[in-house]
């Protein structure tokens, strides 16, 4: 018996290039996520999992007149017909196009919890029902008459659409948006009528000027309301360009009390900011003493939204409270603007605002051109038909003759009353009840009508302008439908920014004097009051290093040795019982960095800078503040080396002392003014480095502690000279460890 022969399969290995390989399948990902994914097409504004998902509720007759469906019966349709993803995705997605403080005008109609503004989730698919909104059949208006193209589903077993003909502008009514690759979306939610104004002024003058289409379609409009608080060149900015961000505070009303003591009311908070977190953060910030101004917080909530503030103190001004807030809070946002979307020819780019208008405008014609063509077509078949049944009225006896007597009555009717195959099968079909001499006259009229209606949608096609005034009119009708009622009435106020700008927190903080103690180890603490002579006690192994007497309402700078500059609020410092706490818990301090200087923030002050290798320059001190707890770079020191000190600019002459007791003084003017760097030279070592330095008057002489006293050199031209010289021997007296 013979061998069966196997077919011989020979492994072709092709070599490719890495890169080319890489770049060539990232962006055929990069163009899946932006096509199927992230960016909402222009002309309906929405993505393909927003559009499968209210296609299939369309098939599955959830109108607005039928009663609920089971949320997972949709979700169902959904991932098994026409969108292969996870049923967790289309859910969330249908529940955000059922919340009305996410859509401003939703597209689906819940049943059930489907979230709150508080952030809460919806419950479980099986729990909830849901169907369409009348908005979401406007965008689905005459999608069976040929109106867009559709395309076989994932596994080619149906049809979907491309796009829907959308009635309704839903890219501007509702916004959208996504983050795909290297590109990204963000439009914000606007009100229908002031788009409808837009489109129907774009439509009487084609080269209206955006600056007067925004006189129409004044700002975004959201769901939750709030205040916009943006110049009107900034929203024509961000409208001429497509990119562009928006202010949006809470909205708030200042409640009088008795005594003089008043309450303020939040009603609206920001859109996408959930209502219990921003209570969360804002209590956060109020046990952290961040929110000076603020006594209480409290939520006092039902239906309606009412956050209930109360100031500190009934002199504060409710204006200067309210801007400190939304300084600090999310009671104030940025809603960023990027209108990144799909043209009519799927490509991606930004648009301005005339462009995304126009293009919807567009779409609308195509969309009634194809309608009123597929109209057509079933009027002459009706009319073919209906020009049969006459024929067949006339004839009628010969015709039920032809049908008792024929085998075929079908071509024997057609050769000899010139019927077409479409009427002659009409009249077979006929029922016999049709026969009566009433359905003659209704059928004559019938006739009648649709060859009026025909001649009206011939006289469409082949005018333009006859289509733009019908668009005009659809879209009166659009916003007589949206525009007007409780959903149609503009949410979101517009206000100019306010006069009060620059809210400084530290103005609010109660000023008093303290004495800030740290030690050698870096424990840091503030007594109150002054004090000249204090009894402290330290850690074991620790001692005194920093004494600065200062106020509440000061900053205190740390010099750090790694030649970084952090900032604390003394108000912030803990207080004097105990050790205090370690500066390091404070700021991103370094594990083998240390404090080099401890000093009281003077705006207008100047300081000078110095590295252990005999390096530095002057900086200003506004240069050095930085309130980030990782600090800010002011002196670069390279490995090995470290910041020696910070120390006032004081007079005009600098004193420079090193390890090897060499003293230098020359005049301050030959340190350069910087604001980072290594600086320059001040003094020449050999194997010795930079001990100390100090600012002084020349007119006052050169001073330095010794115990309790302090002595003055009044003499210092014996150690003058110029910047980066060795210097001399200090005067007989001078500390052994060579500091002033």
């Amino acid at each position: 018996m013979a061998k069966s022969s196997k077919p011989a399969f020979v492994e072709v290995i092709q070599p490719v290039e890495f890169t080319e390989a890489l770049s060539e399948r990232y962006l055929a990902y990069a163009m899946s996520t932006i096509m199927s994914r992230s960016l909402p097409d222009v002309r309906d504004g929405l993505k393909p999992v927003h559009r499968r998902l209210l296609f299939a509720m369309l098939q599955l007759k959830l109108d607005p007149k039928s009663g609920f469906k089971k949320c997972a019966r949709v979700v169902g349709d959904v991932i098994g017909k026409y969108h292969p993803h996870g049923d967790v995705a289309v859910y969330d997605t249908m529940v955000r196009l059922a919340q009305g403080f996410s859509m401003r005008y939703p597209l689906v109609e819940g049943q059930g919890n489907f979230g709150s503004v508080d952030g809460d989730n919806a419950a479980a698919m099986r729990y909830t029902e849901a169907r369409l909104t009348d908005v979401a059949l406007a965008l689905m208006a005459d999608l069976d008459m040929d109106t867009v193209d559709f395309r076989p589903t994932y596994d080619g077993s149906e049809e979907e659409p491309v796009v829907f003909p959308s009635a309704f502008p839903n890219l501007l009514a509702n916004g959208s948006e996504g983050i795909a690759v290297g590109m990204a979306t963000s439009i914000p939610p606007h009100n229908v009528g002031e788009i409808c104004d837009a489109l129907l002024y774009l439509i009487k003058q084609p080269n209206a000027r955006i600056e007067t289409l925004c006189g129409h379609l004044l700002a975004p409009d959201f769901p939750t309301g709030g205040v916009l608080v943006e110049s009107r060149e900034s929203i024509l900015h961000s409208y001429e360009t497509g990119r562009g961000s928006f202010r949006l505070r809470a909205r708030w009303e200042k409640e009088e009390l008795s005594h003089g003591q008043y309450q303020i009311i939040i009603t609206e908070v920001p859109y996408m900011v959930p209502k219990s977190r921003l209570i969360e953060k804002m209590a956060d910030m109020f046990r952290e003493k961040k929110l000076v101004m603020l006594g209480d917080i409290r939520d006092e909530s039902a239906e309606d939204i009412r956050i209930v503030l109360e100031p500190k103190s009934k002199n504060v001004d409710a204006a200067v409270l309210m801007e400190s807030l939304f300084k600090m809070t999310d009671l104030e946002t940025r809603i960023s603007l990027n209108m990144n979307v799909l043209d009519a020819q799927t490509s991606p780019r930004v648009m301005n605002i005339k462009e995304i208008l126009q293009a919807f405008l567009d779409h609308r014609q195509v969309v009634l051109v194809r309608r009123s063509k597929f109209r057509l077509g079933k009027i002459d078949h009706r009319l073919e038909v209906l020009e049969g049944f006459l024929i067949a009225y006339l004839n009628i006896d010969a015709i039920i003759k032809i049908i008792r007597n024929e085998d075929e009555p079908k071509p024997i009717m057609m050769k000899k009353f010139g019927l077409t195959d479409v009427q002659a099968e009409a009249i077979l079909n006929m029922r016999l009840r049709s026969l009566r001499k009433l359905e003659e006259f209704e059928l004559k009229k019938e006739h009648k009508e649709l060859k009026a209606e025909k001649a009206e949608l011939l006289a469409l096609l082949k005018s333009e302008e006859k289509r733009w005034d019908y668009i005009y009119g659809e879209l009166k009708e659009i916003k007589k439908k949206f525009g007007g009622g409780p959903l149609g009435k503009r949410r979101t106020e517009l206000a100019d920014a306010p006069s009060i700008t620059n809210v400084s927190i530290e103005a609010f903080v109660e000023k008093e004097p303290i004495t800030i103690l740290c030690s050698k180890m870096g424990w840091i603490k503030a007594l109150k009051g002054h004090f000249d002579t204090i009894e402290n006690k330290y850690k074991e192994g620790d001692e005194e290093r920093f004494i600065l007497k200062g106020q509440t309402t000061d900053k205190l700078m740390v010099f750090t040795t790694d030649g970084k500059c952090f900032a604390l609020g003394c108000d912030k410092l803990p207080s004097g019982r105990g050790f205090g706490e370690p500066v390091r818990i404070m700021i991103d301090l370094a594990e083998d960095r240390d404090i080099a200087s401890l000093f009281i923030y003077q705006p207008d002050s100047r300081m000078v800078v110095a590295s252990s290798e005999g390096k530095g320059f002057i900086v200003e001190a506004a240069d050095m503040l930085a309130e980030k707890r990782t600090g800010k770079q002011v002196l670069d020191v390279r490995e090995g080396e470290s910041a020696l000190k910070a120390a006032p600019v004081v007079g005009d002459m600098v004193a420079v002392i090193g390890t090897n007791r060499k003293l230098l003084v020359f005049k301050i003017d030959e340190i350069p003014v910087m604001k980072r760097g290594q600086g320059v030279f001040l003094q020449k070592y050999k194997d010795a480095k930079l001990s100390d330095i100090k600012t002084f008057d020349a007119k006052e002489g050169l001073s330095w502690s010794l115990g309790d006293r302090v002595r003055t050199e009044a003499n210092i031209m014996e150690w003058q000279g110029i910047r980066a010289s060795a210097g001399k021997l200090p005067p007989v007296g001078f500390p052994r460890n060579n500091s002033f």
